[in-house]
């Protein structure tokens, strides 16, 4: 049996933090309360400073920084448990953020060659022949791209959002085989942890973070692990001995449990019996966290605030990190992704090979999401083990080597984390999305959540906590203050919403032909 890894998550840089930990309880007032010191409240931090506002703390639950940017020791090396590549790069337009940071620490990072994936498809009885699978992967290629113009055209017409599935029903296309579900799987479920039928279509299909900052994307493997991007950030506003963070603004090991707040001030109280009180404060909390009973809001959060955050899904997403003795799987160029096809959608369904990363190594990794990964998640390493390796030796044989190895995390059952990252739910407008985003009294709210655009992405929870520290900056030094959103930003009176609805079915109608064309046309190329 594979010898299962006892493995203690890392941070990019050490800090003080046993000090902290162990502080007896405090009574603290100043201007701004960060809660969470991952992407979001780092680059809030970030902002109020550069704009004068130095006196706040950061309340982070854990005993490091970075959030669900996390690593651990594996077989030897390092490897990402959360947030693992740099995702948007190389377009014509505007830089990902994230990519700039990893240029200025020299992050070391391997160009993902996606489009080989489909190529090196397997089921039980081992590699399926290119040209057996052919005219599946051209279906479902086909599909794949009527949908984003489906997408594209509904929101040109202004139409209501659809589900992905229902996308790929407009186009005949009914994933029922083993191959074609692992496809679908690939093309959808490994980007949103979540099966087309949740996923909302309008938001995720293009994905706004390729059609901004360029298709391409960047498998980190640093020893330094990948949240040492935010190393630079942290350095401009903290107290630092060399790589080490000496800022008492920064205190770890403080579990936010209550929320006091009022339209011109908050108290926020941790486990330890610490009290902080400020002007405002952002909470930086997952939705998964804003769902679940970890903090106490007094007042409690009114209903608009509680029912958009309800809406969104919390997804899993668990890689499953396996170390041989030897590589018994396809080194050649063009075989970093694997598919495999199983008569049970999403079960072990993507490989993907380490070799770049670890030329030294023989590891490999595969990721399950969405039902298989809370499967996962509540069986034992040795019985994940059991089954990969029955999969394994499907792909590759019986006489492949046992796993020296084996590692993953539970993101779900995380407290300060509750889940991977957010998915766009069927529907959800820009109303209701800017009801996200929305302060109630002097409590901001910014994540990766929060971001329209690029939810689910570290890039989004960088800019989403710049856009909350300059409305907090606007708030504190200008008096601008958002208010009640409920009384500030209501949905048009039932008369506007007569005529918008009028307006909506003409243009529904014109664009009903407009989809019916195009598929008309994609159908004629499969033929």
């Amino acid at each position: 049996m594979a010898r299962l890894s006892s493995l203690v998550a890392a941070a990019f840089v050490s800090v003080v933090s046993l000090m902290a930990l162990q502080a007896a309880a405090e009574m603290i007032t100043t201007d701004v309360i960060i809660i969470g010191a991952g992407a979001s409240g780092i680059t809030a931090a970030k902002t109020l400073a550069d704009q004068g506002v130095t006196d706040f703390v950061m309340l982070e639950a854990t005993d490091r920084v970075g959030g669900r940017v996390r690593n651990a020791d594996f077989a030897g090396g390092k490897v990402e448990l959360g947030a693992n590549w740099v995702e948007g790069v190389n377009g014509p337009g505007p830089v990902n953020p994230v990519w700039t940071l990893a240029q200025e620490v020299n992050l070391r990072s391997f160009y993902s060659f996606f489009d080989n994936g489909t190529s090196n498809i397997y089921d039980e009885r081992g590699f399926v022949p290119i040209e057996e699978a052919a005219s599946t992967v051209e279906a479902a290629d086909k599909a794949f791209e009527f949908v984003g113009e489906l997408s594209k055209n509904l929101t040109e017409g202004n139409i209501e959002d659809i589900s992905q599935q229902t996308g790929q029903r407009f186009f005949g296309f009914y994933p029922k085989t083993a191959i074609e579900m692992a496809l679908d799987w690939w093309y959808y479920d490994f980007t949103t942890a979540e099966p087309p039928r949740a996923s909302s279509l309008k938001n995720t299909v293009p994905l706004p973070t390729e059609e901004i900052f360029g298709p391409d994307h960047y498998f980190v493997a640093d020893p330094r692990g990948y949240a040492v991007v935010f190393q630079p950030l942290l350095k401009s506003y903290l107290k630092m001995d060399g790589e080490t963070v000496v800022d008492s603004r920064l205190k770890l090991g403080k579990v936010v449990n209550k929320i006091e707040y009022t339209d011109t001030g908050v108290v926020v109280s941790t486990a330890d019996g610490s009290v902080y009180k400020a002007k405002a404060a952002i909470v930086t909390a997952s939705i998964g966290v804003l769902q679940s009973n970890l903090i106490n809001f007094s007042p409690g959060l009114p209903f608009w605030k509680m029912s958009v955050i309800y809406q969104f899904d919390m997804a899993v997403y668990t890689k499953i990190f396996l170390s041989f003795p030897s590589k018994f799987w396809p080194t050649h160029p063009g075989s970093e992704f694997m598919l495999y096809a199983d008569e049970s959608r999403g079960y072990y369904t993507i490989w993907q090979s380490l070799d770049k990363q670890f030329p030294d190594k023989s590891l490999i990794f595969v990721t399950v999401t969405d039902e298989q990964s809370k499967r996962v998640n509540q069986q034992s390493f040795n019985d994940t083990l059991g089954e990969v390796m029955v999969v394994l030796r499907k792909m590759f044989g019986e006489n492949i080597p046992m796993a020296d190895e084996i590692y993953y995390y539970d993101w779900q059952s995380d407290p300060y984390a509750k889940g991977s990252y957010s998915n766009w739910p069927i529907g959800v407008s820009t109303f209701e999305f800017k009801q996200l985003q929305a302060p109630v009294g002097r409590v901001y709210f910014c994540g990766e959540h929060t971001s329209e655009l690029y939810s689910g992405y570290l890039h989004g929870a960088l800019l989403e906590g710049e856009r909350t520290g300059n409305e907090v900056i606007q708030c504190l030094k200008k008096g601008k203050c958002q208010g009640d959103f409920a009384a500030g930003m209501k949905p048009p009176p039932d008369s506007c919403r007569a005529a918008m609805k009028k307006e909506a079915e003409k243009t529904k109608k014109y664009w009903s032909k407009q989809v019916d064309s195009l598929r008309d046309q994609l159908h004629g190329k499969c033929t």
